[in-house]
């Protein structure tokens, strides 16, 4: 009973060693495309993306014009390296501290109707989290740097 209850523990730990990066670059792959769709958005109409900057969003410390470019480029920049899987770690803590600033400085979330956004907000937060603990995955450039720049495996 011990043996076939080890080789059970072993055959689903290699299952899901073998699932995990896949899993990861999905996670990714989601990230990736929310903030990107989210950044095509603002430069489909760029008035209105000002606007929000303006009126909506209650972003300090900056201009609202600047926070506009900033925002869009970052939607549309940590995506892509994302992605592929490039200085993850660095991307995902920018894209945290993005989807962070979001929160506190969109007013409207916090409110009954921006319940759903607040929630989105905070389930691409964790997300984002469990991606800078475990690392973009093997799928990833970042992967290949570590294996044959570092001569690291794991």
């Amino acid at each position: 009973m011990k043996a076939l209850i080890a080789k059970t523990y072993l055959l689903a730990d290699k299952i899901f060693d073998f699932l995990a990066p896949i899993f990861i670059l999905l996670t990714r792959l989601y990230l990736a495309q929310v903030f990107f769709l989210s950044g095509l958005t603002k430069i489909s109409n760029w008035q209105a993306t000002l606007s929000l900057f303006q009126n909506e969003y209650m972003v300090p410390v900056m201009s609202p014009t600047f926070a506009a470019y900033l925002g869009t480029a970052c939607e549309l920049g940590f995506p892509v390296l994302i992605t592929l899987g490039l200085g993850s770690r660095l991307v995902l803590f920018g894209l945290f501290l993005f989807n962070l600033f979001a929160v506190f400085s969109y007013k409207f979330l916090w409110t009954p109707d921006g319940a759903v956004g607040l929630t989105d907000h905070m389930q691409w937060g964790i997300m984002i989290l469990m991606l800078l603990c475990t690392g973009p995955g093997k799928l990833s450039i970042d992967y290949l740097i570590r294996r044959f720049y570092l001569k690291l495996d794991n």
